[in-house]
């Protein structure tokens, strides 16, 4: 993110006037309007009544009791209630914390594996090695995004085994995933999650955190869970929160739902590590109590009128693209960089800052998979979409 806003500054020294395009991030409040100033300032109402004193490790019963009643309207049969949420200091924290849960309550020591796509998200491809996970890049094809199959999971189980014995802890699941966009639908993921636990992998996380970005309904929590057997349930984690849908991106607001004991763990935890702040509970509870689906429309809105936008216009320019939903199209470059006789996608995205003042992450810094791919972020209102859009065919062209 850093490089990248250097290299666009590159580009504004040699054309002051020139209009620069972000499609790196997706960043609330900056390439899109952010949280809506009406709920800041009933959240600052909260906080100025609820005072500046440490709170629970796990959040307040306040944000618990949003989550549970106005978010997911927990079903009461699904046994789930405020005791399984955690509230995090936005989804880096989350993940970490759901890797220590994997390592310590799943297989109970250092060093073994945690399983994600061939072309993760970074946080999910450097986080674990933080609290002594390792990290496994599961088999996967590009023609269909490096989506997860129950037989990747499973060959993921056996590889660690024949490691010294090793074993994964934990699977991570995502739809809408972060780079590619790809979506598994919720049959899909309770299918990986089912061949998780065939291979004696403890743990299974659900990242959702782009969900409610998208062109169908946010998922159903109830209707996931009570598909689930008990059993089931208790090795399973749900990530999700206010950082991408609500673009508060620097609010810092994401939670765990987990089985009972699971957030207790977790909890203790956070007692010598991250307790969540207030302000960025109240931030949320405030969106939930208002209905999501209202809070969130200025971040939806544009964004999915911008996945149409870029899709035709991918689709005119024969550009293969990963285009399904949440915030990024993946866009195979690969043409355009043997075309320029670059090694890989990093010397593209030098070229379109510095030169085109379009922002893009080259999918190399994703994974090597990821090498002749870039990720282009649509979080941007349509008509800036289109004109990066154009900015890139530019870019590319010139080549």
């Amino acid at each position: 993110m850093f490089e990248i806003r250097d290299a666009l500054a590159a580009y504004r020294r040699d054309d002051p006037g020139g209009e620069v395009f972000d499609a790196s991030q997706g960043d609330g409040g900056a390439s899109l309007p952010g949280v809506p100033m009406d709920i800041l300032d009933a959240a600052s109402e909260l906080q100025k009544t609820h005072g500046s004193a440490y709170d629970q490790p796990y959040g307040t019963e306040l944000f618990r009791r949003a989550v549970v009643d106005d978010y997911w309207h927990l079903d009461a049969a699904t046994g789930w209630g405020p005791a399984n949420v955690l509230a995090c200091q936005g989804g880096r924290d989350a993940l970490l914390k759901a890797y220590e849960a994997m390592l310590q309550l799943g297989t109970g020591r250092r060093g073994d594996f945690v399983v994600t796509t061939r072309v993760p998200w970074i946080s999910y491809n450097w986080g674990p090695y933080g609290v002594g996970a390792n990290v496994m890049l599961a088999p996967g094809v590009d023609t269909n995004g490096w989506a997860l199959s129950p037989d990747a999971v499973a060959a993921c189980a056996e590889a660690a085994a024949k490691l010294g014995g090793r074993r994964v802890a934990g699977l991570i699941v995502t739809s809408p995933d972060n780079p590619t966009g790809g979506v598994l639908d919720e049959g899909k993921q309770i299918e990986l999650a089912r061949a998780a636990f065939a291979a004696g992998i403890p743990f299974v996380l659900f990242d959702w955190i782009y969900h409610w970005v998208t062109d169908a309904a946010p998922y159903d929590l109830n209707r996931f869970l009570l598909d689930l057997a008990p059993d089931e349930r208790a090795r399973c984690m749900f990530l999700d929160g206010i950082t991408k849908s609500l673009g508060a991106s620097n609010v810092r607001n994401a939670h765990l739902l987990a089985a009972a004991p699971v957030v207790k763990f977790l909890q203790n935890r956070a007692s010598h590590g991250v307790i969540p702040s207030f302000y960025s509970q109240a931030v949320a509870v405030v969106a939930y109590r208002r209905g999501f689906a209202k809070a969130c429309a200025g971040i939806v809105g544009p964004t999915t009128a911008s996945r149409a936008l870029l899709r035709e216009f991918l689709a005119a320019k024969g550009i293969r693209a990963i285009l399904d939903q949440g915030y990024y199209a993946f866009l195979d470059v690969g043409p355009w960089l043997d075309r320029a006789g670059m090694p890989d996608s990093a010397a593209l995205g030098s070229v379109l800052a510095e030169r085109f003042g379009l922002a893009v992450v080259p999918g190399v810094h994703f994974s090597g998979y990821g090498a002749r791919w870039i990720r282009f972020s649509y979080a941007l209102a349509p008509e800036k979409t289109a004109r990066a859009a154009e900015r890139l065919w530019e870019g590319l062209s010139s080549l």
